[in-house]
């Protein structure tokens, strides 16, 4: 794979980049156009390829935010066309990497000394790279090791690069940028903290000794003592990202076995520690033949507030959501009905976000779910689907849902997605209250 020798880090020469992609992109529209004139029947698939191709290429030299973002994007099946999610999905693991000047520049500038001299050895092209960091392999004292290495000037980047993308997010969403402040304001708080490599070599070895007693799941070691805000150092797991792993024709048994690790992993997170690992892409997990899964990556954790947990899981239960004064003063806590709205409008949304609400928690409601019952999930795209053409919601200006929501339905989201994927059978571990008759 082609290498890069330097990343746009100034305001001026990342904005210059976000430019001349914009350009190419008209330059795509006026070709498409041109052709449709000629031959009506054509599709607007060749357009999509292309523009997913320029946008993605243009992310890739930028690194960070930017291509974090469209990683982001690519877990959500309903948000983009297949030609967009197909490259935005290249960002998980196989993004351009770093050349290795740039890698030995990095060492020099945290340790003072090159990889090199600090490992016993270390491969300068890079196994795999993504939107923050990439990953070498090195070895030391017979352990082979993943050294994780962050891009340079990503952390820089980050506030700028979101003040960009927002006055798209306004137009796109069609929403007040008061409002979009609030939800870019959560992505930029992530974001800052991936980039801080003591923060997750903390939240890594905290997490993992918590999780260690779960069936099936396999965390590395770390290693502090060659690690640091830039570079974080770690065993070398053995495994499989999903797709390869489903082209091996694993067993329904082992397709099962994992995941319902990964179920049983995220349950004890999200409602024993109250911080959940919140980048539930495939290319942070690595899956085995004999159903055991590894956990490579926890730069993106969401604490979970208090205030927060308790109204947004209490709409799992059924009991809940048919009490309507107990559900008007959850969906004021979660933010969904706001204090200047009519009554014909709390009518209307919270008529939608009870549908939605049973739609997304009906896994919960049973000992057993099948998550490759695809009637189930195609349920949930023509949810949206209706949803993004209902004119009440296109007409609204008006973001609906505490800022908490953004890292939860997307936890919840990309595990529903990767567990699809498995055609995974699983037992569904919760507790208890969630179904208890608790009015």
């Amino acid at each position: 794979m082609k290498t890069q020798d330097k990343i746009p880090t100034t305001k001026v020469a990342r904005a210059t980049e976000f430019v001349k992609t914009g350009v190419k992109i008209g330059g795509n529209y006026v070709k498409h156009f041109a052709k449709r004139l000629v031959d009506s029947s054509i599709s607007n698939d060749a357009l999509h390829e292309a523009n997913a191709e320029d946008i993605y290429n243009s992310l890739s030299q930028l690194k960070g935010s930017a291509l974090k973002i469209a990683q982001m994007m690519s877990i959500d099946r309903s948000m983009l066309p297949k030609a967009y999610k197909n490259k935005f999905q290249m960002a998980q693991y196989s993004a351009p990497p770093l050349s290795g000047p740039l890698v030995v520049k990095t060492f020099q500038k945290y340790f003072g000394k090159s990889p090199q001299q600090l490992f016993d050895s270390f491969e300068l092209n890079a196994e795999n790279a993504a939107s923050i960091g990439q990953v070498h392999v090195a070895y030391k004292n017979g352990n082979k090791l993943a050294v994780k290495v962050q891009y340079p000037g990503v952390a820089d980047s980050i506030s700028a690069d979101l003040k960009m993308v927002k006055p798209f997010a306004v137009k796109l969403l069609g929403l007040n940028e008061s409002d979009v402040n609030n939800y870019t304001s959560e992505v930029e708080e992530r974001l800052l903290e991936e980039t801080d490599y003591f923060l997750e070599l903390k939240r890594s070895m905290e997490i993992s000794e918590a999780c260690s007693h779960i069936p099936n799941l396999i965390f590395p070691k770390y290693y502090p003592e060659l690690s640091c805000e830039r570079v974080l150092t770690m065993d070398w797991m053995k495994g499989m990202h999903l797709k390869d792993f489903l082209n091996t024709n694993p067993s329904q048994q082992v397709r099962d076995q994992i995941g319902q690790a990964l179920w049983d992993f995220y349950s004890f997170q999200i409602h024993t520690l109250k911080q959940v690992h919140a980048d539930p892409h495939p290319g942070n997990f690595l899956m085995n033949e004999n159903g055991t899964v590894g956990i490579i990556d926890f730069g993106c954790i969401k604490v979970i507030p208090e205030k927060f947990y308790e109204p947004y899981f209490l709409m799992v239960n059924p009991y809940v959501r048919e009490d309507e004064v107990t559900k008007e003063k959850l969906f004021f806590d979660l933010e969904i009905l706001k204090e200047d709205d009519t009554e014909k409008d709390k009518k209307f949304f919270t008529g939608i976000f009870t549908s939605m609400s049973e739609l997304v928690t009906r896994p919960f409601q049973s000992d057993t779910f099948d998550f490759g019952n695809d009637d189930y999930f195609n349920e949930i795209y023509a949810l949206g689907e209706t949803l993004s053409k209902t004119k009440e919601i296109k007409e609204s200006k008006v973001a609906r849902g505490s800022r908490h929501t953004l890292y939860i339905n997307r936890t919840y989201f990309g595990l529903y997605n990767i567990l699809n994927d498995l055609k995974a059978n699983i037992f569904i571990t919760k507790p208890a209250w969630l179904l208890e008759k608790v009015y």
